[in-house]
């Protein structure tokens, strides 16, 4: 995991700038879904990264611990968060196999964007760990959703065509992360939302992926070159309208 750390901390600032937030139902339907009042809630955020999940979680009243293996990451979780009133973040440098907390803490654990990169049985064990009884663990991911939109089918397909690391609804064999699995009791669901984002801010995004991060940064600037003139020639003002959707799975 610290390798993990290492290779998110070198597109960092990709990250921060170009990572799309979540749209507002999906703190509704985790409210509705899991019980829990989120103001005055602790919440683990575990894979916190540069702190979208966590900024979203102080704003409607939460206590954070935001957890994370990469320094650099932390370390803009932690700039922005200085910037913002909310209720208190403490960041923790560790992954989700291994949380540096005591059991019995937390209201709510939450994997965002992160689960697929822990092992499915540590990560959940630890999260059984430090949850009060009753309490609940949920996983989420932002995801593009390419068959609703021939532009983003096709941006997507070039990405599988030149990026020898490439995962995502190109692969035939893609799917969302089985953290339903790891539950005995879980509901799911799919929460469909537009993002609406400057070309630059999307590539932005673009080269914060684990499998940009792996090319050099020659090849990455030659994909993203490439991908931009395609998107120009679809979007002409240079701003993109983006079909997203967002998965939620509880457990309680």
């Amino acid at each position: 995991m610290k390798d993990l750390g290492r290779v998110f901390d070198r597109v960092a600032d990709a990250y921060d700038a170009g990572r799309p937030a979540y749209p507002d139902e999906l703190y509704r339907a985790l409210t509705e879904v899991t019980g829990v009042d989120l103001d005055g809630a602790t919440v683990v955020d575990v894979g916190a990264g540069t702190g979208i999940m966590t900024r979203a979680l102080r704003s409607r009243g939460a206590r954070v611990l935001a957890v994370d293996p990469g320094a650099e990451m932390l370390a803009r979780l932690v700039s922005r968060s200085g910037e913002e009133e909310g209720a208190p973040v403490t960041a923790l440098l560790a992954d989700g196999n291994t949380l540096p907390l005591a059991g019995g803490v937390a209201d709510l654990v939450i994997y965002a964007q992160s689960w697929h990169w822990l092992d499915p049985v540590a990560s959940i064990a630890e999260a059984r760990r430090v949850l009060r009884p009753g309490s609940t663990i949920a996983g989420c991911w932002n995801f593009a959703h390419a068959a609703q939109a021939e532009w983003l089918a096709a941006y997507e397909a070039r990405l599988a065509e030149e990026v020898p690391a490439y995962w995502g609804p190109a692969v035939e064999r893609w799917s969302a992360p089985p953290i339903a699995s790891a539950f005995e009791v879980v509901e799911e669901r799919w929460i469909p939302w537009t993002r609406l984002v400057g070309i630059e801010d999307f590539l932005l995004g673009l080269r914060s992926h684990s499998y940009m991060a792996a090319l050099s940064p020659r090849r990455a600037d030659e994909l993203v070159e490439r991908q931009r003139a395609e998107l120009r020639e679809v979007f002409p003002e240079g701003v993109l309208s983006v079909p997203m959707r967002v998965y939620l799975a509880v457990g309680r």
